[in-house]
């Protein structure tokens, strides 16, 4: 039977072809789709979750980490007098105006604390020492800053908000959604440059656990010391930030008729080929049913051409998903496949190709085993 069925679907080796280019395509492009969405969502959440922070206190119903809400900024000796709570802090998170030397603004994305270190903000130091922001007009840039504010290095100056400041280091995979350059200052002179909003307010406050504390217990006692502030968990607040993301962007509904489109063209392939090949061997499969083949027996056929043409093209097609990395990084970019999706999209394949099957498997399940011996 497996000799059968690969005879069969290589009897015309450019139709084959066509088969399994087919079914690469479509991998590819739901590859390529989920790879980018998780790409766009990671630049919606890094500062989140890479700070070393338990929980977040947040003024009520702000909608994600970029679009902050300001409060008191004592609000954080509340928090810090909660048991549990082994440490907190005033993360200011805002927007400014960046000048250019050519005379040209453009906005930028601000991270102000007093101790960046101590909550591993930024993650990632290229080039610098982050307690240098400490010491006056200083001045931290992500280096992806630099599509948008153009080359700088160390030690150039940038004016922020009219204020001349010096570039004390560089950063690496700070991002957000927007695509706004991402920047890192001190929490007192972003107040400085930005009194009319910002002077003794902040705009989240961040909170580290004693080992031990109940996260539950130290939630409800900070939402009733701060009865007009919200407080998540990490993942809570990044969950809600990336939510914020898909449902105003259309990302997710972009993603999602992407996926389609490549499930669709997959199906039609396979079934269009599988169909074709078998109609024109249908005389193979009246003498399977001749020699005593059962119904089982043909869709086994069917079934093995559909696992061999949902390998071939499973496997092109992830190569042509990875290959297009490189390109997609270039343009400042991110291509995420984890192997969990990897391993939900290969099961994918060959369930879909194997559906695809069934629509020839209609065709000769009721075939006339005689069929085989007219002319």
């Amino acid at each position: 039977m497996v000799d059968l069925a690969l005879k069969i679907l290589l009897h015309d080796k450019l139709r084959f072809t066509i088969t399994v280019a087919g079914v690469a395509f479509a991998v590819a492009l739901v590859l390529s789709q989920i790879g980018l969405f998780f790409g766009l969502l990671s630049n919606a959440t890094p500062t989140i979750r890479n700070a070393n922070a338990d929980l977040w206190v947040t003024s009520h119903n702000t909608p994600n980490v970029d679009f902050a809400h300001e409060f008191p900024e004592t609000y954080v000796n509340r928090v810090r007098s909660v048991p549990g709570v082994a440490k907190a802090d005033n993360l200011i998170v805002t927007f400014m105006n960046i000048s250019l030397p050519n005379g040209a603004e453009e906005g930028g994305v601000f991270y102000a604390l007093d101790d960046f270190s101590a909550w591993n903000l930024p993650w990632r130091v290229k080039e610098g020492n982050i307690q240098d922001l400490r010491r006056g007009e200083f001045i931290f840039l992500d280096e992806s800053a630099k599509r948008r504010l153009g080359d700088f290095a160390l030690g150039d100056f940038r004016e922020v908000q009219h204020n001349r400041l010096r570039i004390a280091g560089q950063s690496q995979d700070a991002k957000s959604f927007t695509t706004t350059p991402v920047s890192f200052i001190d929490f007192r002179r972003a107040q400085e440059m930005n009194p009319d909003l910002l002077k003794g307010k902040t705009s989240y406050i961040l909170v580290k656990l004693a080992p031990g504390a109940d996260v539950k217990a130290v939630k409800a006692e900070i939402r009733r010391r701060l009865p007009f502030n919200d407080v998540y968990t990490t993942n809570e607040w990044a969950t809600k930030s990336e939510a914020y993301w898909i449902k105003n962007t259309g990302i997710g509904l972009n993603a999602f008729l992407a996926v389609f489109l490549g499930v669709l063209v997959g199906v039609v392939v396979v079934a269009q080929t599988l169909y074709t090949s078998t109609m024109e061997h249908i005389k193979e499969f009246g003498t399977v049913k001749a020699i005593g083949g059962s119904n089982a027996d043909i869709y086994r056929i069917l079934a093995r051409q559909a696992t061999i043409a949902a390998a071939l093209g499973f496997i092109l097609g992830l190569g042509l998903a990875f290959a297009q990395k490189p390109a997609i990084e270039a343009m400042a970019l991110k291509l995420i496949m984890p192997a969990s999706t990897i391993a939900v999209v290969a099961i994918g394949t060959l369930l879909l190709c194997l559906a695809s099957a069934m629509v020839s498997f209609r065709k000769v399940a009721n075939v006339d085993p005689g069929l085989v011996f007219r002319s």
